[in-house]
């Protein structure tokens, strides 16, 4: 893109899509939720093995947040509305108030406040998708795995979308 023309891009892209100032606040509190230090417990760990592999789990955790938010914030038409609605996911136990996010841990807040927050935002991009995927499809399920597979990588994939 020639960088003299790159404000008609911006102009076209804001026509296109009505500000939606909740949507910015939720997926910025999202964001940096997501990016709060875990706080492990070295004393819950037998050996630093177990210590150091769960510490490269909550840290995939958060590669896996960083790439679903940014396709979520690519996908302009998923409104606030929308993402309060995927809410429910992860049983519920993130929540948006209008302000601020809340957090009822499950068993252990430092190995699953990052998967909630992923299971939050595939599951807005699973209802994006099957809004706009084609009409008619014997298995539209395969359609959205696939799509996401496409879009985020098997792995993503795999984890959140099945």
């Amino acid at each position: 893109m020639n960088p003299a023309h790159a404000h008609d891009f911006v102009a076209v892209a804001a026509l296109a899509y009505p500000a939606d100032p909740e949507r910015d606040r939720i997926l910025a509190a999202l964001e940096s939720f997501a990016a709060q230090r875990p706080g492990l417990e070295y004393g819950n760990y037998n050996d630093p093995v177990a210590y150091r592999a769960e510490s490269r789990a909550i840290t995939r955790d958060l590669h896996h947040v960083y790439t679903l938010l940014r396709r979520v914030q690519r996908a302009h038409s998923i409104t606030s509305a929308d993402l309060k609605a995927a809410f429910r996911a992860f049983s519920g136990r993130l929540t948006w108030d209008g302000q601020r996010l809340d957090y009822c841990t499950g068993q252990y807040f430092a190995t699953e406040y990052r998967r909630a927050v992923c299971a939050v935002l595939a599951s807005a991009l699973w209802a994006y998708w099957r809004e706009n995927m084609p009409q008619g499809l014997a298995k539209p399920g395969d359609y959205l795995r696939e799509k996401a597979r496409r879009e985020l990588g098997r792995t993503i994939a795999g984890r959140w979308f099945n």
